[in-house]
């Protein structure tokens, strides 16, 4: 008998953190899998961007994000947590969307109280829904799923518009509500993260960016500290779809300069995966064997 894998919400209750990708599509999919990790976030910043190269301010709808998520969960076996934005409506909206990301084979669903159409959380000029609206977001979400080990994760953006006392009082609410886990975006400081974990009920999670060019509000932590500060999962939505645009314009320089200013033709393995590399990591080697079992 294999051994039976961990569910998300395992996971996330465990004493150690959960460290978790963003990934946007099946490169960053399959590469995250590759290395090791267990879950990624499917970010909805990487899915605009990349999908529809607009920014992240509510212009993906329900069947851009289900699409991408079906996609991505036929192609790895990683637990992906969908990011399903403001549920695109109201209650009954958010019973619907949780519906076809739980059918789209998602670990996890996230679902903010932002105004629509919201906008990245670390945008200005975020505003936030009445925490009592949220409310009903979150009992229509946890009515809609039928897998148990489904995930509701809420998150509150009101620690910007409104402080930091008033992102807790509504994870509480959204706690009570029946959501599994919950997370405050954009906090401003250490502190201000070790303050909401003290004083709400179910496992926390945080976004961060990585390095000092990281453009956030929230200042950059180690894992092993956010862990000590009692934080359940970390998520670094931006990090693979960032890399990949800086190799993208790192290789679109040297072309231009060498091969079409120059005419040097020349092998760049410091900025170009094999091939052979590609078709690994997409998963060649499958179709190989699915091939040759019909022969």
């Amino acid at each position: 008998m294999p051994e039976q894998q961990p569910t998300l919400k395992e996971l996330i209750n465990a004493p150690e953190i959960l460290i978790t990708p963003g990934v946007y599509d099946g490169f960053s999919a399959r590469l995250v899998e590759k290395m090791g990790f267990k879950t990624a976030g499917i970010s909805g910043a990487g899915i605009s961007e990349s999908r529809l190269g607009l920014p992240d301010r509510g212009i993906v709808g329900l069947t851009d994000n289900v699409d991408t998520c079906t996609r991505l969960t036929s192609c790895t076996k990683l637990l992906l947590q969908a990011d399903a934005d403001t549920g695109y409506g109201n209650e009954v909206n958010a019973y619907y969307t949780a519906r076809a990301f739980e059918k789209a084979g998602a670990a996890a669903i996230m679902i903010e109280d932002q105004v629509f159409p919201k906008r990245c959380g670390h945008m200005a000029g975020k505003q936030v829904i009445p925490a009592e609206d949220m409310v009903k977001k979150v009992r229509a979400v946890v009515a809609a799923r039928q897998n148990p080990d489904f995930v509701i994760k809420a998150r509150t953006d009101a620690a910007t518009p409104l402080g930091v006392e008033e992102a807790i009082r509504r994870l509480n609410m959204y706690a009570e509500a029946g959501a599994d886990c919950l997370f405050a975006d954009a906090l401003r400081s250490e502190k201000d993260i070790e303050r909401v974990v003290r004083n709400v009920p179910k496992p926390l999670s945080v976004n961060m960016g990585l390095g000092i060019r990281a453009r956030s509000t929230t200042p950059s932590i180690s894992p092993a500290r956010l862990q000590d500060l009692g934080v359940a999962q970390v998520t670094y939505p931006r990090l693979l779809s960032a890399a990949a645009i800086r190799g993208m314009l790192n290789a679109m320089a040297v072309f231009k300069e060498d091969l079409l200013e120059k005419g040097i033709v020349s092998d760049r393995a410091d900025l170009l995966v094999s091939f052979e590399d590609i078709c690994e990591l997409v998963g060649l080697d499958e179709l190989d064997r699915l091939e040759a079992s019909f022969q």
